[in-house]
């Protein structure tokens, strides 16, 4: 027998909590059909999550693909169709091939399983990662921040998931939101989780209020890492900072969590509890455009003067 699940037309960071909750009473051996026809748009998150559930799957699941042409189209572009193969019974019609060059796709999805794959990726986005942030109005200075920041996140993979991962980095206008455009870096993973990666560390005490949120605190505010090696754990440290002079967000969901810090043009809760269990880690990176700065009338009325 085959369960299906509905993905919903808009994937996302928090809608693919939808999909996940459908999930919640399946076995993991249990057949299951994700239902992606009418998807109509997906982010990074949504993307690198899909071929994630498909790695926590016990029976090889199946998926049907999106049945507009637009949307498969930017799913090949992305890369998507081409690990999925491997991961899915892929229903219905797709670019085997895509054409990359009207794409806003920064870094299409790549595997990450080692030292060398960061490297790699890091490497080769960092020529496009440059001339995309310039035409985001932030300064020339934030181009080292942008190559540190995917390298850290991608790092976390290596050092704490057991297990390869995916990521993706893409470009595009944030209408919902902000109505500018945005750079976003999506890192996903079906291993072990911010928890019991924190809990492997020697001599880890459990309080009462010890959970996938309390971890995601730990790593993430507090700058905890389960090696004791000095000055390890500042990593996303590093990253919180880059984001707070960028205005940027970082959100990261482990287990049946989410923590984020949001700046002012978001309206996301600090840390969620209680949501569908996803192994590993998914971590999000937004910057946005910066906005031209407004001339003052005044100052025009004085350079008329």
């Amino acid at each position: 027998m085959t369960t299906v699940v509905n993905v919903p037309p808009s994937l996302d960071d928090h809608s693919f909590d939808e999909v996940l909750r459908q999930l919640t009473t399946v076995s993991s051996d249990t057949k299951v059909l994700l239902d992606a026809r009418h998807v109509r748009w997906a982010s990074p998150f949504g993307l690198t999550a899909l071929l994630t559930l498909a790695q926590t799957r016990a029976e090889m699941p199946a998926l049907a693909v999106p049945e507009l042409e637009e949307t498969a189209s930017y799913w090949a572009r992305a890369g998507f169709f081409r690990h999925a193969e491997e991961l899915y019974e892929l229903h219905g019609t797709y670019p085997k091939r895509a054409g990359a060059a009207d794409s806003n796709v920064l870094l299409e999805i790549t595997s990450v399983a080692k030292s060398e794959d960061v490297h790699d990726v890091v490497g080769r986005i960092q020529q496009k990662a440059q001339l995309m942030l310039r035409e985001l109005n932030l300064d020339a200075k934030a181009t080292v921040g942008f190559a540190m920041t995917l390298s850290e996140i991608c790092q976390n993979i290596v050092e704490h998931a057991g297990r390869g991962g995916w990521v993706m980095v893409q470009t595009y206008r944030w209408t919902k939101r902000l109505g500018r455009r945005v750079v976003v870096i999506a890192v996903a993973d079906a291993g072990v989780g911010f928890r019991q990666s924190l809990e492997s560390a020697p001599g880890k005490e459990r309080g009462d209020r010890w959970d996938d949120g309390a971890a995601l605190e730990d790593a993430v505010i507090r700058g905890v890492s389960r090696f004791r090696d000095p000055g390890r754990g500042q990593g996303l440290a590093g990253v919180r900072r880059y984001l707070g002079r960028w205005d940027g967000k970082l959100a990261v969901r482990s287990g049946t969590a989410r923590i984020a810090i949001v700046p002012n043009w978001d309206d996301d809760v600090a840390l969620a509890k209680h949501l569908p269990p996803f192994p590993g880690a998914q971590v999000q990176v937004t910057i946005p455009e910066r906005a031209p700065v407004q001339s003052s009338p005044h100052a025009s009325a004085r350079t008329k003067r």
